[in-house]
């Protein structure tokens, strides 16, 4: 029989049936010794602390805490680290690398679905539906068959700011419609965006010139608040700012500012702090459209499933 390995939960306990409904967690464990009503949310607890100090497979999720030197050194036998979510920044420390403790995530997967929203956000943005839909629930009154001026996806421009998995899987589900794309990212080069088929541009002239901007690069201290007021103020007339990455890349209070002038909108799956205050503007200006966290991965299953069932 083959070495079954030991392997613990860590993560914000009620996220484990969500990440691991009740067939794919039986298919885990045929793989591995891992007991789910085990989760570690502190890895200091006397009950955790005895199977860490024997854990081989750490796997994570949302929740999970740092993986810093004190914990590492109470996990001796650990190989690797299976991270259920996207990115591992939140847990990861220096110390896994020098270790040479393997780490893996879902980003690729979760990549996809946050693209996907990206892309309808995009569509029904370039026909106006949301401001459709308010006139309509407001007038309780159809405005009749003519046409309407200023909406349409024909040659709607779109910027990608950040060439990430998210960024690029965006760029390839737009190649379908008419809608020219620009890209800009500090580290693409012009032979890079020539591979995904974009013209690559300075942030500033992506802004001026793209009816629909769309954010998809990680939140750090050089990128915080990388859209600001002087940021929106080059965006035209019109224009839709949509952000699924990380809420702290938009200035806020700048953004409502602008928003507040009815100059621009914006589609937010992320904001800063998360979730909003009760009081904040995002949630009644009419040219915000918020939405709670739907763009990333969430399980589905429309009919029982079970491992013989998959294919």
């Amino acid at each position: 029989m083959p070495e079954r390995h030991q392997a613990l939960f860590a993560m914000t306990p009620e996220n484990l049936p969500l990440l691991f409904p009740p067939y794919v967690l039986a298919r885990l464990r045929e793989s591995v010794d891992i007991d789910p009503a085990l989760v570690a949310e502190d890895f200091g607890d006397p009950g955790v602390a005895e199977v860490l100090a024997r854990t081989e497979i750490l796997v994570t999720g949302w929740g999970c805490p740092r993986l810093d030197a004190a914990v590492l050194d109470a996990a001796p036998r650990l190989r690797a680290v299976l991270h259920s979510a996207g990115s591992v920044k939140s847990l990861a420390t220096p110390e896994l690398w020098r270790r040479g403790i393997a780490v893996s995530s879902a980003a690729v997967a979760n990549a996809v679905p946050v693209a996907e929203y990206t892309l309808a956000m995009i569509l029904l943005a370039g026909k106006d539906l949301f401001a459709a839909r308010d006139r309509l629930r407001t007038e309780r009154a159809f405005p009749g068959w003519g046409l309407t001026s200023g909406i349409g996806n024909y040659g709607r421009r779109v910027g990608v700011i950040g060439a990430s998995r998210i960024g690029r899987r965006v760029i390839e589900l737009l190649r379908p419609f008419d809608l020219p794309v620009s890209l800009t990212d500090p580290y693409v080069d012009e032979a890079g965006a020539a591979e995904l088929g974009v013209p690559l541009l300075p942030l500033v002239d992506l802004l001026r010139t793209s009816d629909i901007v769309t954010v998809h690069v990680p939140e750090t201290p050089e990128t915080r608040h990388l859209i600001g007021s002087r940021e929106l103020a080059l965006m035209p007339d019109g224009a839709v700012l949509i952000n699924t990455a990380r809420g702290g890349l938009l200035d806020h209070e700048a953004l409502i500012a602008e928003l507040r002038t009815g100059r621009l909108s914006a589609i937010l799956d992320v904001t800063d702090p998360e979730p909003l205050p009760a009081d904040s503007s995002l949630y009644d200006l009419p040219n915000a459209f918020s939405t709670p966290l739907p763009g990333g991965s969430a399980p589905w299953t429309p009919a029982p499933q079970t491992p013989e069932g998959l294919t």
